[in-house]
């Protein structure tokens, strides 16, 4: 038996919007509203929390809140490779995340967003609250 796999693509039209009558006109025009003053701004959230949605890069983001390390340690305590390592540290450097020094052959990270840190660490106690 052969099995044949179809590419299905989906149109949004009229018809794929909700038929049934709004019962609050007032409260979903000011929603509306609402959502087009921060739609800009979306695209840029998303691609944030996909840069936070990695382990490796939570755990780096979540050591360097005990102090600045070298990039082998760093390797160390994730147990990865130097060069996965300094892979993971750039993307977090590039978003301005991490403060980076050179002291002769050793590169040093810090991390440079207080608040990245504190939204982090009540994002893990609300799981760890949730999970019980």
């Amino acid at each position: 038996m052969i099995n044949v796999m179809r590419k299905v693509t989906t149109i949004s039209s009229k018809s794929d919007t909700c038929a049934i009558p709004c019962f609050d006109h007032h409260k979903v025009n000011q929603v509306k509203k609402a959502l087009s003053k921060e739609e800009k701004h979306l695209p840029e959230l998303a691609d944030f929390y996909k840069l936070l949605g990695n382990t490796t890069r939570l755990k780096i983001l979540l050591a360097l809140a005990h102090g600045e390390l070298c990039v082998c340690d760093i390797a160390h305590v994730l147990a990865l490779s130097m060069a996965a390592t300094s892979h993971q540290l750039k993307l977090l450097r590039n978003q301005g995340w991490l403060d980076m020094r050179n002291d002769g052959k050793m590169v040093y990270y810090r991390l440079n967003s207080e608040d990245l840190l504190k939204a982090l660490k009540g994002d893990l106690e609300i799981l760890e609250a949730r999970l019980g």
